[in-house]
């Protein structure tokens, strides 16, 4: 008899760690908790499901599993932002390398001015220094999320009224500058580097 109980509570115990699971990745599928945001602590959770608190962390453990969120001591157990694969090469769209994923992308304008080229900026565009450049900066976004703000520097002389173009263009490097009579274009090099990001620039 203590045996057939035993077994009863095991199951319903592992019955229920996936409910919750479930209905936590439900809830993150449906926005209802962001990337960054903090999901109810096990204890809250144990005493709203009615069961106990490592059911609870064990329907975490299957959450962080699945890549839905992290779980850290002292941070309690996060929403992760979703991971977008990214294929480098010397032809390289955003729009391209997304959509093969099936994934939708956007970008917008939120600021263009020209100004005097520095030194680094100007040897990258085999320009003079202080030569007049675009600088665009832009918000791309893959699947709704935000992935990357981005500042691009263009010959202001060459690329006439090219923030209005961009704009037109839906914020399409690609399609802006095609519409400027350059229908391809390859990267001539690749730099990566990280770094915290400040107050501006966390989105």
């Amino acid at each position: 008899m203590t045996d057939t109980v035993s077994e009863t509570m095991a199951g319903e115990a592992g019955t229920a760690w996936r409910r919750i699971a479930d209905a936590l990745a439900t809830s993150i599928e449906q926005g209802d908790y962001r990337p960054g945001d903090t999901l109810p602590a096990s204890v809250a959770l144990a005493e709203h499901y009615g069961v106990h608190r490592h059911t609870v962390r064990q329907a975490f453990r299957h959450l962080a599993e699945c890549g839905l969120v992290t779980v850290s001591r002292g941070r309690g157990t996060q929403v992760t932002a979703p991971r977008f694969p990214y294929r480098l090469g010397r032809r390289v769209s955003m729009r391209t390398n997304f959509g093969a994923a099936g994934i939708a992308v956007s970008s917008s304008v939120l600021a263009a001015e020209i100004v005097a080229g520095e030194a680094q900026h100007c040897a990258m565009l085999g320009l003079a220094e202080g030569t007049p450049l675009w600088a665009i900066e832009t918000l791309s976004r893959a699947g709704g999320t935000p992935v990357g703000t981005g500042i691009h520097y263009l010959c202001a002389e060459r690329f006439p009224g090219f923030d209005a173009i961009l704009r037109e263009a839906g914020g399409s490097i690609t399609a802006a500058f095609k519409a400027c009579g350059i229908p391809d274009y390859v990267r001539s090099s690749t730099r990566l580097a990280a770094r915290l990001a400040g107050p501006r620039r966390v989105i």
